[in-house]
Parts: structure tokens; C-alpha cells; sequence
């Protein structure tokens, strides 16, 4: 009754989001901006809840890109949690934001940002060439086009790395519904954001109490 040793546990992984900037978003057209501010939100909001390392890092966030999204400085205030701003379009190339993600000392690494063919394929597979296990939350990223996106994807999962998606992620953290420590703020965070699935929860509930 051993779990795989391929899924991501709260202990076993740092999430690293990167980039998840205005100027980024307003060319992204692989998903649509309310979509994945919602999927931001419930990693965001999962990495919170299980107490994941987590590392937030920008690039020319006062010159060019601007500030965090709403979704991600809700669950990590820039005040309070050392965003780190970069030039390089490779994080892994960024000597604070390396220290940062290796410094957690998990191996296995989640990548979520903008865009997948640029600030996530970098640091994913350079990841991978110093034997990290990487996953990318796929459906919290976005490029600047449909094909942009999923050449990248592909050419990362070619590379070795594992594919995830946003529910994927919190409800493979929260793996029991026995775990009533979690629960409340899991189901929570589905009503808020989780769309048809969220409501669906947020039916249940109500229509247990009758």
C-alpha cells in the first residue's frame, strides 16, 4: 500500500512561480486570463494550505513587467516574501533565484509562469541536467500562442519532465479526504476557484444540510 514515489506529497517538493506579471499576461493567448488567474489561484492557495517551499521570482518587475498578480501576492505578499527579480529569462540562471530554489533542498521541483517557452523551458530543463525531478503545472502557464505553448510542453515532457494540472496538483496533496485538517480549506478553495467543480462542492454541502 506504498504510494508511488513519482507523486508529490507536501514534503517532497518546492513550487517556484515565475513571472506571473502583467506585461507577460497581456500577450498570453494559449489560455484565457481568467482561467489561469483562477488555476494561479488554487496553486497558489494549495502551496499555502500544505505549508509547500515556495519561491516567487519576477523579471523587471519596476521596468518593464509589473507587479505579481492579485492571485499570487494574496497567498504571498511582496512584502513579506522575498520575491526575487531577475534580468535573465532563465531563472536557473540567476544566482539569487538559483540559491533560492535549490536552497529548499527538495528534489523534486513545480514550475508554474509565464511564458512555457521561455521562463519555464530554461529553468526545467536545467533542472533536470543537475538530476532534479521537475513537474510543470501545464494549465498555470500560457504563451504567446497555441502552438508556442504546446511545442514547449512537448519538448519538455520529451526532455523528461512530468506534466501536472492545477486541480492535479492541490488534490494530489490533499490525496485523502479522511485529512480533516486540510479539508475545509481545500473544498474552500474549490468553491472559489475550481469553476463547475467548485460549485458542485459548493452544492453538496448545502444540499447535505437538508
Amino acid at each position: 500500500m506504498k504510494p508511488s514515489t513519482n507523486l508529490l506529497s507536501p514534503e517532497n517538493h518546492a513550487l517556484v512561480l515565475i513571472d506571473f506579471e502583467g506585461q507577460m499576461a497581456f500577450a498570453t493567448k494559449s489560455i484565457a486570463i481568467s482561467e489561469l488567474r483562477n488555476n494561479v489561484a488554487i496553486i497558489c492557495g494549495a502551496s499555502k494550505i500544505f505549508n509547500v517551499p515556495t519561491v516567487v521570482t519576477t523579471v523587471a518587475e519596476q521596468s518593464f513587467s509589473g507587479p505579481a498578480f492579485p492571485e499570487v501576492q494574496e497567498a504571498y505578499p511582496m512584502e513579506t516574501s522575498n520575491y526575487i527579480d531577475r534580468t535573465s529569462m532563465n531563472t536557473w540562471e540567476d544566482e539569487a533565484a538559483y540559491k533560492a530554489i535549490t536552497g529548499t533542498g527538495k528534489k523534486k521541483l513545480v514550475l508554474a509562469g509565464l511564458w512555457t517557452g521561455v521562463c519555464i523551458v530554461g529553468p526545467a530543463l536545467s533542472a533536470l541536467e543537475e538530476n532534479y525531478d521537475v513537474y510543470v503545472i501545464t494549465d498555470a502557464c500560457g504563451d504567446v500562442s497555441d502552438e508556442a505553448h504546446e511545442r514547449a510542453v512537448q519538448r519538455m515532457i520529451h526532455a523528461g519532465v512530468k506534466p501536472v494540472t492545477s486541480v492535479q496538483y492541490l488534490l494530489e496533496l490533499q490525496r485523502d479526504w479522511a485529512r480533516q485538517e486540510t479539508y475545509i480549506q481545500v473544498t474552500d478553495l474549490m468553491k472559489k476557484y475550481g469553476g463547475s467543480y467548485g460549485l458542485g462542492i459548493h452544492y453538496a454541502h448545502n444540499m447535505l444540510n437538508h
